[in-house]
């Protein structure tokens, strides 16, 4: 069988357009100011050849998706953080790292993103392109391109400020499976580093308290650090960014969908102080705050050494800890050793304790 050959379509190099206004108006949801929009905030930014013809959609080589596996992997999420920018962070490093992450817990290697904007009229055009700008930079830290798109203008008061949805399309080779269905009695669990950063983070970016420390999000891209990990252990049975929810939500998914016992030690659990003070003062518990650069690895027991010293040896898992295990008993629940020696169930929360995180 003859090999796939990647479709190309020449590009002829044409002249941005450029803005002269400071902020987004109506006008903007159309004809000209639109395209001089697109082309100064995200074109500018986003720049490359699958982006240039500026169609309706991306055209890709199968090819490009052959060389990293057999399977396809495609995710889609919108993002609606308050306050746009925070430390660490701002919505478009949230978009781009969001979606990535979530490719990369399925086992794929991410390669391509979408990217819609949702404006208020009256947003500033330097906060758009101070965005975009994060974008194209997490972008090219994560080693994916932003090739499609889509602008939407709505009037004051329809949105706040700025909302965003990315799709991305990744590839998984073959003989990797992740699955909570796959989880055995005795996997390791583990976590690859500190909890609830993200959320605390957000909470005081928004003037709600002042943190006694210099807290930041922990907002990256983890597509490099997963496929390490499956390098060294290909047995992985399950992987999960602890996003919305944080720790607790997602244990409790694998409970729940793989009907095991998970059982979690609280000593083991990593959170920096400044965060327990902060969620002991709001009554709030780290582990269902947000994270944003943070994944959850089921091993098998015999694997877990070598994960954690695999997740230690990279810069997203510096402060990589064993945090349970996948109980002996046949309950879909989540329980906790705590440091006093008792049990204490793990629920799944009823609503989100902290909104727009994400």
């Amino acid at each position: 069988m003859n090999d796939i050959l990647p479709i190309t379509f020449p590009v002829a190099r044409r002249r941005l357009g450029a803005l002269s206004v400071d902020t987004v108006t109506l006008a903007h949801g159309g004809g000209r100011a639109m395209k001089d929009l697109i082309d100064d905030v995200f074109v500018s930014a986003f720049d490359n050849p699958l982006l240039a013809p500026l169609d309706d959609q991306a055209r890709i080589g199968l090819s490009d998706f052959a060389m990293h596996g057999n399977r396809l992997a495609f995710t889609t999420d919108s993002f609606v953080v308050d306050p746009l920018f925070f430390p660490g962070g701002d919505i478009g490093r949230l978009a781009v790292c969001g979606t990535v992450n979530d490719l990369a817990v399925a086992g794929a290697t991410p390669l391509y993103l979408s990217c819609a904007a949702i404006i208020e009229e009256g947003c500033p055009i330097e906060l758009l392109r101070r965005v975009a700008r994060s974008m194209a930079e997490a972008a090219r830290e994560a080693g994916v391109r932003i090739v499609t798109g889509d602008t939407k203008v709505v009037p004051h008061g329809a949105c706040d400020k700025l909302f965003l949805t990315t799709s991305g399309v990744g590839a998984i080779r073959r003989g990797i499976e992740l699955d909570s269905t796959l989880v055995r009695a005795g996997d390791a669990v583990l976590i690859n580093g500190m909890l609830g950063d993200h959320g605390a983070t957000i909470m005081a970016a928004r003037g709600n308290l002042a943190l006694d420390g210099n807290i930041v999000s922990d907002c990256a891209p983890l597509s490099g650090l997963a496929q390490a990990l499956l390098s060294t252990s290909p047995a992985t049975r399950f992987m999960r960014d602890a996003t919305r929810g944080g720790v607790a939500t997602v244990l409790n998914e694998v409970a729940q969908t793989g009907a095991v016992e998970i059982v979690i030690d609280e000593e083991a659990l990593p959170i920096r102080d400044e965060v327990k003070r902060t969620c002991e003062i709001l009554d709030l518990d780290p582990l269902y705050l947000a994270n944003e650069g943070k994944l959850v690895a089921i091993v098998p027991a015999e694997d877990a050494e070598g994960a954690l010293a695999t997740m230690r040896a990279h810069p997203l898992g510096c402060d990589a800890r064993a945090i349970g295990r996948v109980g002996t008993h046949a309950k879909s629940r989540v329980v906790m050793r705590t440091r006093f020696g008792g049990m204490r169930n793990v629920d799944m929360l009823a609503g989100d304790q902290l909104p727009r995180t994400c």
